[in-house]
């Protein structure tokens, strides 16, 4: 690895950043941004656009229609290779267009999961898109974030990263801003380093960037993104093992129905070949792979929209089968919008609007709630950065005329020791005209117990367990009013020196402040709407076990009947005991990120498709376990970020109901769409292999199969893509994830359908056969088959009769139909088109039977649904 530079005074700091970022102008800063590689990407792995125009000719139906080609040059059918030239270069161009227009849906879906960085820009800290990040900058790092850079360390409060990324070792690294020694010939000391792609796990610090994108260590920016690579999934994998099973049958088929052709209707051998080139042609849904990856990538593109930034496209699957929601309660639930309501201090309950700092006790409450947290905010700008349990403490300030920029500068923060979920504490070291002090906040019960005085209005007295019993009763009072309680106490140390966990014992408990985070009001109905579709919501939350008990019965998630556990009591059940308790249970108060994961993993047992929300670094084991991981887009970390499978771009808990509804419909949809190619390529097989059974002459001819799949699979099959989700979707149960696409029942009405579709396309052959030979029995029969799939493309659009789904709800078929029926016209009634698509010349009484017999199959099926929806009633 290349080496950093070594040793970084406080004043190189300040000349580094001056010399970075401060003072350029955007167009001074991109050019810097480019001279670092900052947007280098690796376009070693990205295809072209002509490689993916290629790639479309190594499918096997192309290959078949290849040699079809050929076959006709055989045939001295010069025009039909032609033409089935054109159609095989128009094919790649719709699949290349089709491939990069899904490419770039999910390169946006990336953009809008990367990663964003704190710096300090002019003074002030911003948050910037991690790709911004650049050379002088002052990047500010906490637990859970992802390193946007490589930089030497100034200032570092128990900082540990994970450099797994980077050196292949999973064991965190501790950090110091210890110089750096430097021979040329040997590796120096790394500690006071961090390095691009790496994970912050634990503390904090400030780091001056010395490098971004390409000329970092892990050697290039892309690598920091969340990977949203195009990968196939479940289902399309299942598809395309479906379409080679096909391919196969039907090449086996195709040559039986080569042999009949010979030996009993006397066809030549190039005739019969290219018979049975047609029966494949018309049998292999050739769209299906591709049209599936359009779907699902329009489905991510609209949940997109609705604030659910889907990572992995088989996320979108697995949400139509999700049965279980584990949510966390702050800011999903609820608004995380945290205002405090009342302090407790010196035994006494204090409104937000009496609070002062003339009294002495309110006053140290404030202060400890100034000093030992991060957040800052901008009354002018509404602008507000940090953790919301914090921003509400700096509220107080601002209400009481406090900025908090200038009260920590003159009270700076000398050590630190990081908030920590498993020690539910933050402590910082400040000097005070009262001493050196360490000021704490923490969850009240932990705080209780590591206090020995409590302050009076007479100053500090032993904490009694008196004393215990009233400020617990307090807590617990405040709790069931569904407010989230912080508790506050300092320790005198007596001198600046570095810190231990051990220090945080002996305090002196200063007071409570509770604070409301309000429940969402789209989260009642979300609650309910999930309930409706079958689907368990359980909250989880770190709050007291009273607290979140009366935020869950106000949003409906806590029933009559329904417990609450908290991480004690979940601790002293065995596997066996929770799985027992499990369906009881809709509460979990107190909790760690490891209860989390056997709240997973004990409904996974019970056969559950789960999705689990989080937000923390600590919440990563969790998001990985679930089926489908949420990670939070506001409040959340970049860590949690990248292990999600699904980013809430507002936090908001009905955003998941709304992408569960989302994920039923696309599911939906892709089912109608294989519905619909599936059944129209049936009918086509069942005409070739009557025709060939019976010792007829081909129904069709290549060229004409060819024409079907231009007209009648790609456009009509992406606008029952685009179908709106189903009014009733989640009226619904959960679908089984281990059911196939291809069930019983799709399988039956594939075929039903393809019967009736091509119980009529033969008639309008033999019709045409006995007024005017084969050519005109081809035309009629390629005219309506081609029109009745046109048709039967309203049939699919769901399962409910067009007069339920109404013409004009999903547009995009209207606008295939008429494309595709306009297409159809062109090639009967324009003269010159004839010869090279072998069509003979078709009358107007002709024409307006073709559109009845193709119209048939549509008009019996629509009247079975009306009947069928009228039985129902």
């Amino acid at each position: 690895m290349s080496q950093q530079p070594y040793r970084l005074s406080a004043d190189e700091v300040l000349s580094e950043q001056q010399s970075g970022i401060e003072g350029l102008s955007p167009e001074e800063a991109q050019a810097r941004l480019r001279a670092y590689g900052a947007n280098e990407l690796d376009e070693s792995k990205k295809k072209s656009t002509l490689a993916v125009f290629f790639d479309q000719f190594k499918d096997l139906l192309v290959i078949v229609l290849i040699a079809a080609a050929g076959i006709s040059l055989l045939s001295g059918h010069i025009e039909s290779a032609v033409v089935i030239f054109v159609v095989i270069a128009l094919n790649a161009v719709l699949g290349t267009v089709q491939t990069v227009k899904a490419e770039q849906s999910l390169a946006s879906l990336k953009a809008m999961s990367a990663p964003l960085a704190r710096v300090v820009r002019a003074g002030e800290r911003v948050e910037i898109p991690a790709a911004d990040v650049v050379p002088g900058d002052i990047l500010e790092l906490e637990a859970g974030d992802l390193v946007a850079a490589d930089g030497r360390m100034f200032e570092n409060y128990s900082l540990k990263v994970n450099e797994s990324a980077l050196t292949g070792e999973s064991e965190g690294v501790e950090k110091t801003v210890a110089p750096i020694e430097r021979d040329d010939a040997v590796v120096g000391d790394r500690t006071n380093m961090v390095f691009s792609g790496s994970l912050v796990i634990y503390g904090r610090a400030r780091v001056v960037v010395t490098a971004t994108g390409m000329a970092t260590e892990l050697g290039r920016i892309a690598s920091l993104m969340n990977e949203t690579k195009q990968r196939k999934t479940p289902l399309q994998v299942s598809l395309d093992a479906f379409s080679a099973k096909l391919a196969i049958g039907v090449i086996a088929i195709s040559v039986l129905v080569f042999a009949l052709s010979v030996l009993r209707s006397g066809m030549g051998i190039l005739d019969s070949l290219m018979f049975a080139v047609a029966l494949a042609v018309a049998a292999i849904p050739e769209a299906l792979g591709s049209i599936v990856t359009i779907v699902l990538a329009i489905g991510t593109q609209k949940m997109a929209k609705q604030h659910a930034i889907i990572k992995e496209l088989k996320a979108v699957e697995s949400l139509g089968s999700v049965s279980v929601i584990c949510s966390d309660k702050t800011g999903t639930l609820t608004q995380n919008r945290m205002s405090v309501q009342k302090i407790y201090v010196g035994d006494a309950l204090v409104d937000f609007d009496d609070i002062s700092m003339d009294d002495e006790l309110q006053r140290q409450l404030v202060e400890i709630g100034l000093l030992a947290s991060d957040a800052t905010t901008d009354e002018e700008t509404g602008s507000q950065i940090g953790d919301p349990t914090e921003v509400a403490l700096v509220h107080i300030g601002d209400s009481l005329g406090i900025d908090e920029g200038s009260y920590r500068a003159s009270h700076p923060r000398l050590r630190e020791l990081a908030f920590d979920s498993d020690r539910k504490l933050m402590s910082t070291l400040h000097e005070l005209p009262r001493g050196i002090m360490l000021l704490t906040k923490g969850a009240p019960d932990v705080l209780l117990a590591r206090s020995t005085f409590v302050l009076t209005a007479d100053g500090p007295a032993v904490l009694t367990e008196e004393r215990k019993a009233e400020i617990a009763e307090a807590n617990s009072r405040l709790s069931e009013q569904g407010l989230r309680v912080l508790a506050f106490a300092m320790r005198e140390i007596g001198e600046v020196r570095d810190l231990a966990l051990a220090d945080e014992s002996d305090f002196t408990f200063v007071g409570l402040a509770a604070m409301m985070d309000p429940p969402r009001p789209e989260a009642v109905a979300a609650v309910a709407d999930a309930k409706r579709a079958g689907i368990r919501t359980i909250m989880i939350t770190g709050d007291h076990k009273v607290t979140a008990s009366a935020i869950a019965r106000e949003i409906g998630i806590m029933e009559p009947g329904d417990e609450v556990l908290d991480g004690a009591e979940l601790d002293r059940l065995s596997d066996a005991e929770l799985d027992g308790e499990l369906p009881r249970i809709s509460v979990y108060a107190r909790v760690s990120p490891e209860h989390k994961i056997r709240i997973v993993s004990a409904w996974q047992r019970r056969g559950a498709i789960v999705a689990m929300t989080g937000d923390g670094v600590n919440d990563t084991p969790a998001l990985k376990r679930a089926d489908i991981g949420i990670a939070m887009g506001i409040t959340g970390t970049e860590v949690s970020k990248d292990a999600a499978a699904m980013i809430l771009s507002d936090d908001n808990f009905a955003t998941i109901v709304k992408a569960v509804e989302n994920g039923r419909g696309v599911y939906a949809n892709i089912k109608n769409t294989v519905h619909f190619l599936l059944s129209g390529n049936m009918a086509g097989i069942i005409c070739v292999l009557f025709a060939s059974i019976a010792g007829l002459a081909a129904p069709f001819a290549p060229v004409h199969l060819l024409f079907i799949n231009l007209l009648t699979d790609s456009l009509p099959a992406i606008s029952i893509g685009m179908e709106p989700v189903a009014e009733d979707v989640l009226d619904h149960k959960p679908r089984d994830p281990k059911g196939s696409i291809l069930d019983r029942s799709l399988l039956i009405r594939i075929g039903v359908e393809g019967v009736l579709i091509a119980i009529p396309t033969m008639t309008a052959f033999f019709i045409g056969l006995a007024e005017a030979g084969a050519a005109l029995g081809m035309t009629m029969a390629f005219a309506t088959l081609s029109l009745a799939r046109l048709f039967h493309g309203f049939n699919c659009r769901g399962d409910a009769s067009i007069a339920c789904l109404g013409v004009s709800s999903n547009p995009y078929t209207l606008f295939a139909f008429v494309g595709g029926a306009a297409l159809l016209a062109a090639v009967l009634f324009i003269p010159f088109l004839h010869p090279l698509i072998q069509i003979a010349d078709v009358t107007i009484g002709q024409a307006g039977l073709i559109v009845a017999l193709a119209f048939a199959p549509t008009l019996v099926i629509q009247v079975y649904r009306m009947a069928r929806d009228l039985i129902r009633r």
